[in-house]
């Protein structure tokens, strides 16, 4: 497997190559655990735009420590999940407070830090600090499963995945390894065609030879989504500036900023209007936005009305169009302003 990655290495921002690091680079773990919070539950085609903004704009651990939040709120938009990055500044600034600006060498401590739980402190513990700890993403689940034939739906198969993926981590070079199986899942072992005739472990996976490869790793049938709905109103002052809030901590889209709006409810027949923010003349807008969130479908209804004067609001707060950036929105509320356009 390590003389695969070397040669086959997959080029990321965040990543010392095996030559590097074989040269004695050493990877920055505040590089490796920025692209660890990212990648969970987002593409690496994705992250790489998000990475490089974020490590152009704050270079350092200490520098996302001191950032105003609703900066770097701005910056995650698009990302989702955005709990994560409410996290990342709790972290970066517990590492700075705690750990004078350094990341622990040390699997129980990085366990401690908020935000940071198992898959992650095992990334960091192995990538960053060549510790042998074991990664196990989705990736590396599909590879144990061929390679073990193993039959269990996920994700009741976690721990014997686990278990498989434990007593082959190497002592030696185990931030390679964690990646070069990361590599192996994303590129050769992939979920649908598996390319296992150019495999380096095509020789002992027992799915291959079982035939088995392609329906492995096996997953318990999904449950429906249910369907939400809400309404959104987007008031825009005749100086241009647009009505938003932020919307509270805790929950969905927590911290960014948003369109006041109703709450998102299993509505039948009507739909939750919610109250207006201001007074003001409505008008509803043709079409309605769709989002997915992971656990249900979000249907909004959206609400548009011009400004005359200067009004006061009943719920959020004026931002001047010099200060407006769609791109600060996180998706389902970036919809909103596009079907308006």
């Amino acid at each position: 497997m390590l003389d695969w990655y070397d040669t086959h290495a997959r080029i990321m921002p965040w990543r010392v190559s095996p030559a590097d690091r074989a040269a004695g680079v050493r990877p920055d773990p505040y590089r490796i655990w920025l692209s660890e919070v990212m990648l969970q539950q987002t593409t690496v085609a994705t992250v790489r735009e998000y990475f490089q903004r974020f490590t152009s704009r704050w270079p350092t651990l200490q520098d996302l420590a001191a950032a105003p939040d609703a900066d770097v709120m701005g910056e995650w938009a698009g990302l989702g999940y955005y709990a994560r990055a409410r996290n990342l500044l709790k972290c970066a600034r517990a590492v700075v407070e705690q750990h004078n600006g350094q990341f622990p060498a040390d699997h129980a401590a990085l366990l401690k830090l908020p935000g940071i739980g198992p898959y992650t402190a095992s990334a960091v513990s192995s990538i960053a600090f060549d510790l042998p700890y074991t990664v196990l993403d989705g990736n590396v689940e599909r590879v144990m499963a061929r390679l073990h034939d193993i039959h269990t739906p996920l994700p009741a198969a976690k721990p014997e995945l686990m278990a498989k993926a434990q007593a082959l981590t190497p002592s030696y070079r185990s931030g390679d390894y964690a990646q070069a199986i990361m590599d192996l899942g994303a590129t050769i072992c992939t979920p649908k065609s598996p390319a296992c005739g150019i495999c380096p472990w095509r020789e002992p996976c027992l799915a291959r030879k079982m035939g088995t490869a392609a329906e492995l790793p096996r997953k318990l049938p999904k449950k429906a989504k249910p369907i939400r709905h809400g309404t959104v109103y987007l008031a825009r002052r005749e100086d241009g500036a647009w009505l938003l809030e932020t919307r509270p901590d805790k929950g969905l889209l927590g911290g960014m900023l948003g369109w006041p709006g109703s709450d998102w409810i299993d509505a039948t027949g009507s739909r939750p209007a919610g109250r207006a923010p201001i007074e003001a003349q409505w008008h509803e807008a043709a079409g309605e936005v769709r989002h997915t969130f992971t656990h249900f479908h979000l249907m909004l209804t959206v609400m548009r009305a011009d400004l005359a004067g200067d009004p006061t609001p009943e719920t959020g707060q004026f931002i001047p169009v010099s200060d407006f950036r769609p791109s600060d929105l996180p998706t389902v509320m970036r919809k909103a302003f596009d079907l308006i356009q």
